[in-house]
């Protein structure tokens, strides 16, 4: 994961280099070597994603430096953290030591086997909430990801979840158990939210150089003073990606890279608005091509 930026980019080597630092142990190596079930542990893969990410942006400004300011710019889950440290809020130190904390204090949070998540296929926002209150039985379950019309993650206690994905099919729902090893964006989540709220206190954050829309509520934020609690919120409460790329199509945005790792986000957009096309800029030939994209 970022070996070839890295080898094309001196600015992606930078970033990696620099996160190296901030966390006392080589991330780069971890990346490119592994072994992987080490760089799949929470507490890694949260600053590996961000640092990759960060690299690419990196490589992207390195070889189009007149490259325009985003309208807006906006992350999945840990991608909000990216999102920060592209818009000037966070710095690359801060938003690795910080979610490395986050990995290892939302692993901390509930017991290996006492939590589960699902994707439920088929359903509107109405029908996968019944759904966990059905299956609730006084434990706690509800929606974490309103990822796209028809897929939203559910997430909490392992025992609900598993009578969830039993009741899903009577009612013309296909549930999908995710491999995780926590019931994320759910209340379980609390004592993790918990714990980056007093790193975040710590923190000086810089100003915004553009809006970034936050999960908690799918709306831009500019100023650097709601950062802090908008993240707090993320951690235990749902991400709504659906009504975030809805809100940005609605403003006019026609165009959006991806830039980190994978392609999730672009299959996503084209299930929620196909106003928008995304282009991935993951690798060297993506952040080649992405001026011509732009236009």
């Amino acid at each position: 994961m970022g070996r070839e930026l890295c080898a094309a980019s001196a600015a992606a080597r930078e970033v990696f280099e620099r996160a190296d630092r901030a966390l006392g142990f080589s991330l780069q190596k971890l990346c490119f070597e592994g072994p992987l079930e080490t760089l799949t542990l929470t507490e890694n893969a949260q600053p590996a994603i961000v640092t990759a990410s960060i690299a690419a942006l990196a490589a992207l400004r390195e070889a189009h430096p007149t490259f325009p300011a985003p309208a807006f710019a906006l992350g999945h889950s840990l991608g909000e953290y990216s999102a920060l440290v592209a818009a000037g809020a966070l710095s690359l130190e801060d938003a690795v030591r910080l979610v490395r904390l986050r990995g290892r204090a939302m692993q901390d949070a509930v017991p290996e086997g006492r939590g589960a998540m699902a994707a439920i296929m088929g359903g509107d926002e109405a029908a996968v909430q019944a759904l966990c209150d059905d299956a609730a039985e006084g434990e706690t379950i509800s929606p974490a990801n309103f990822n796209a019309p028809g897929q939203i993650v559910i997430s909490g206690a392992a025992a609900a979840v598993a009578r969830a994905r039993e009741l899903a099919g009577s009612r013309g729902l296909k549930a999908i158990p995710l491999k995780v090893s926590a019931p994320f964006h759910s209340s379980l989540m609390a004592p993790a939210a918990r714990a980056v709220e007093a790193a975040l206190a710590t923190m000086t954050l810089g100003t915004l150089a553009f809006p970034v829309v936050a999960n908690v509520d799918a709306r831009p934020n500019a100023d650097s003073a709601n950062v802090k609690g908008l993240l707090v919120r993320q951690i235990d409460g749902p991400v709504r990606w659906h009504e975030s790329i809805a809100f940005v199509a609605d403003a006019g945005v026609t165009k959006a890279l991806e830039i980190g790792p994978g392609k999730v986000l672009a299959g996503l957009v084209k299930r929620i608005d196909k106003r928008i096309t995304v282009f991935g800029c993951s690798e060297p030939s993506g952040v080649a091509g992405a001026a011509a994209f732009v236009g």
